[in-house]
C-alpha cells in the first residue's frame, strides 16, 4: 500500500536536522517554534521526523525493511542505534511520542532512580557537572529526544502499531500510515504500562476514588481527605512519601518488597551494584519459589527510604490490604514480617558489595549509620486490621500492585503465552525473527531499566544481524 504524502518543513532542530511533517487533510498549520518547545498539539500532525530519515518515508512501506522496532522509548531507541551501525534499514514506530510513558505515567515529582552517568544509551557518555544526580523525568525525555535526533535514528512518531502478523520469513506491521513488512521485529513497547490490580478492588465501595501509580501526579489532584497507598515497592513507597510532604494523611498497605539504601561506604549504591555484579545476577536466581519475579526494591531518588523513615514521617504502616467489608478496610497481620524483610533485603545487598570490595582489594570507606535505617520506627500497637472508613476520613487509594505489558496487537502464533505475554529466552522469541527489548528481568536484574539498555541490545541485534546474514 503506498500512502498519499503532503509534506511540510517545520523548521530546524538544537541539531540542525530539518523538521518534517505529514499533514492530515485540513489540519493546522504550526509555527516550527512550537515544535521546538515541545508544544505541537497532537492533532496537526500525523508523523513528525528529521532529515536524517524523511527520505524513506513511504518508499519503505513498499519496500522490505530489515526490521521493524516498535517503541521509541529508550529500549527500542538503543536497538536503533545498533541497527543503524549496522547499516541495517530500518524503522521506528512510536504510538505518540518518542519517551511517552515517561511523559505520561509518572508522578510531578518522580526522579530516576539511576544516577545521571548509569542513565545513557549507547554511544554516550556523562560531562556534565553532576554525574552522580537524579534526572527528573521531564530532563530525561529532552534528553530522549535528543539522544534520536544526534544519531538521526528512524523514529516514526504518532504511529500506532493496530496489529502484527507474519511468520519467520516476513512479518507486516499495521498502522494508519499504511503497512510495513519486515524480515525482524522488535518489541519495545514496553512490558510495564499496564496496571494491575487484585480480582476485588470492584469491590470496594464507590465513594473511594481509585487511580493506579500511573496516574498519580501530585497530591492536590486527589479527593480531600486521607490516602490509602497500596504496596510498599518502588512505587508505593516513593508515592506515600510524596504525599505526606504535601501534607496529606497517608495510610501504606505494605507488601513484601525489598529496599536499598541510597549510598553506601563513600558510593552511590547504583555503582555499587554495577561494578560489583549484583546487577548483573541472572534471571533463573532471582525466580521466587513461586515461580514469579519479585517486585523492584524500595530505592529513593535522591535518599534512602525505608518503611521505619515513612513511619516516623506521620504514615501509618499497614499489612498487606486484603479486602473490604461493610464499608470497612482490611488487613492481613504481616506489617512486622514486611518491615524483616526489607531490612534483611538490604542487609544482603550490602554482604554482596562488601564481598566484592574485598576480592578487589579496594580502599573504600567504612560502613556509615543511614539515618532512614537508624530511625525508631513507629508502629500500630496493635496491628491495625480493619479501618472503617466513616472514621478514617479516606477518599482515595492509589494501587501501586504491579504493572505487566500489552501485547494483544501481535497477532502471530507462538509468540505470546495463554495469558498474553512473550514466551522468550533472554528477549528472543520462540519464532525466528520475533524480539523484545526492555522486558524486566528478561535475561538479569538489570534488564528492563536504563543501566541494562546497551548490553541487551547489542546483544539483540547481534543475534538480528546474524539471522540476517545466515537466512533459513
Amino acid at each position: 500500500m503506498r500512502t498519499s504524502l503532503s509534506l511540510e518543513r517545520l523548521g530546524h532542530t538544537t541539531g540542525g536536522r530539518e523538521i518534517w511533517a505529514r499533514r492530515s487533510p485540513g489540519s493546522i498549520r504550526s509555527r516550527p517554534q512550537s515544535w521546538l518547545n515541545g508544544q505541537l498539539g497532537c492533532d496537526m500532525v500525523d508523523v513528525v521526523f528529521t532529515s536524517s530519515h524523511r527520505a524513506t518515508l513511504g518508499g519503505s512501506m513498499n519496500g522490505i525493511l530489515d526490521a521493524v522496532v516498535i517503541g521509541a522509548g529508550s529500549a527500542g531507541l538503543g536497538v536503533s542505534y545498533f541497527l543503524k551501525q549496522r547499516a541495517l534499514d530500518h524503522e521506528v514506530l512510536e504510538r505518540k511520542r518518542i519517551g511517552e510513558t515517561w511523559r505520561t505515567q509518572r508522578w510531578d515529582s518522580f526522579r530516576l532512580n539511576s544516577p545521571r552517568i548509569r542513565s545513557l544509551l549507547p554511544g554516550d557518555s556523562y560531562d556534565g557537572p553532576d554525574p552522580w544526580g537524579a534526572s527528573t523525568q521531564h530532563d530525561f525525555v529532552i534528553y530522549l529526544e535528543s539522544y534520536a535526533d544526534r544519531h538521526g535514528l528512524p523514529v516514526r512518531a504518532r504511529t500506532p502499531v493496530h496489529e502484527v502478523t507474519g511468520d519467520d520469513r516476513l512479518f507486516e506491521v499495521a498502522t494508519p500510515q499504511g503497512r510495513f513488512s519486515a524480515r525482524n521485529l522488535v518489541v519495545a513497547s514496553g512490558s510495564l504500562n499496564c496496571p494491575m490490580r487484585p480480582h476485588w478492588w470492584g469491590q470496594l465501595p464507590r465513594s473511594l476514588y481509585q487511580l493506579d501509580a500511573s496516574n498519580y501526579r501530585n497530591a492536590a489532584d486527589l479527593e480531600d481527605g486521607s490516602v490509602l497507598v497500596v504496596g510498599s515497592g518502588q512505587s508505593g513507597g516513593q508515592i506515600a512519601e510524596d504525599l505526606v510532604l504535601a501534607g496529606r494523611s497517608v495510610f501504606l498497605a505494605t507488601s513484601r518488597a525489598g529496599r536499598l539504601v541510597r549510598r553506601y561506604r563513600g558510593g552511590d549504591i547504583f555503582n555499587w551494584m554495577t561494578l560489583s555484579g549484583y546487577l548483573d545476577v541472572p534471571r533463573e536466581e532471582l525466580v521466587l519459589p513461586s515461580g514469579k519475579l519479585p517486585p523492584r526494591a524500595l530505592l529513593g531518588a535522591t535518599h534512602t527510604i525505608s518503611l521505619q523513615s515513612l513511619s516516623a514521617q506521620g504514615i501509618v504502616l499497614l499489612g498487606r490490604f486484603i479486602g473490604a467489608e461493610k464499608n470497612a478496610l482490611l488487613f492481613d497481620n504481616d506489617l512486622v514480617d514486611h518491615i524483616r524483610f526489607a531490612d534483611e533485603s538490604s542487609a544482603e545487598v550490602k554482604r554482596f558489595i562488601d564481598r566484592y570490595i574485598e576480592r578487589a582489594g579496594l580502599n573504600a570507606p567504612s560502613a556509615e549509620d543511614d539515618p532512614a535505617e537508624m530511625i525508631e520506627r513507629c508502629l500500630p500497637d496493635p496491628p491495625i486490621r480493619s479501618i472503617a472508613l466513616s472514621t478514617s476520613n479516606i477518599r482515595s487509594v492509589i494501587w501501586c500492585t504491579g504493572f505487566k505489558g500489552n501485547f494483544q496487537w501481535i497477532q502471530i502464533p507462538g509468540v505470546l503465552d495463554a495469558s498474553g505475554q512473550p514466551i522468550h529466552k533472554d528477549g528472543i522469541a520462540a519464532v525466528p525473527g520475533v524480539y523484545f527489548a526492555g522486558l524486566d528481568f528478561a535475561t538479569t536484574r538489570k534488564s528492563g531499566t536504563i543501566p541494562g539498555v546497551a548490553e541487551e541490545a547489542l546483544r539483540l541485534v547481534n543475534h538480528l544481524t546474524q539471522r540476517a546474514d545466515h537466512p533459513a
